[in-house]
């Protein structure tokens, strides 16, 4: 059987190489609506089946991987999605160079690189620094979700978010299923369904901007 041809999309991907200033997500969507981004999309399983079903929300992906961020095109692309755009960066430069503060209503964060070596944390999504530039980006009662099927590093997220929650910032809030998750999964991603099967816990947290 012949490989399906992975196609491109010019109105879903979205290049963001060499960009300078603010992201302009109105004009991007052509609309004003509140606005939702993926951290980590992979193969677009989150945005798809929340996409599809939440029309009046504006989703906005960043994927490193080459090979993930290609298959989430193409798949967006197929579906015909017009409120996904996705991009191809770094998460962590991407928002501290070109996401307008006050602007993102939701960030969403499913099984992030856990990073495990000690000597690599500096390069978790999940830090201060970086947690400290979502923040800035929430507007007032905007939400940080998360998922993470790797203990230390839920450890790690709940000591960084812990400071954030004692200077009175955010408030910790009852995670919230995405619209894909499956009775027994808590994000519904293509990473989590094998992690179940090798008998895995999602741990979850939540904040929310006060």
């Amino acid at each position: 059987m012949a490989k399906r041809e992975i196609k491109d999309y010019p109105l879903i991907s979205f290049d963001s190489d060499g960009i300078e200033g603010f992201i302009d997500f109105d004009g991007i969507f052509a609309r004003r609506l509140p606005l939702h981004i993926e951290i980590g999309s992979g193969k677009g399983t989150f945005l798809v089946n929340q996409a599809s079903v939440q029309t009046e929300i504006n989703f906005f992906g960043i994927e490193w991987a080459n090979k993930y961020y290609k298959h989430a095109v193409d798949r967006i692309g197929r579906w015909q999605l017009t409120n996904v755009r996705i991009t191809r960066a770094d998460a962590a430069e991407l928002i501290a160079a070109n996401i307008a503060e006050d602007s993102v209503d939701c960030f969403h964060i499913y099984f992030p690189d856990p990073w495990p070596k000690s000597r690599h944390h500096k390069r978790r999504m999940v830090c201060e620094k970086n947690s400290e530039q979502m923040l800035r980006c929430l507007k007032s009662g905007g939400i940080i979700n998360i998922a993470t099927d790797h203990d230390e590093y839920y450890q790690w997220m709940r000591e960084v978010f812990a400071g954030f929650i004692a200077a009175g910032r955010v408030v910790e809030i009852d995670f919230i299923k995405p619209i894909g998750a499956e009775a027994e999964e808590m994000a519904g991603t293509n990473f989590e369904r094998k992690y179940l099967k090798e008998g895995r816990i999602t741990n979850t947290i939540a904040v929310k901007k006060v």
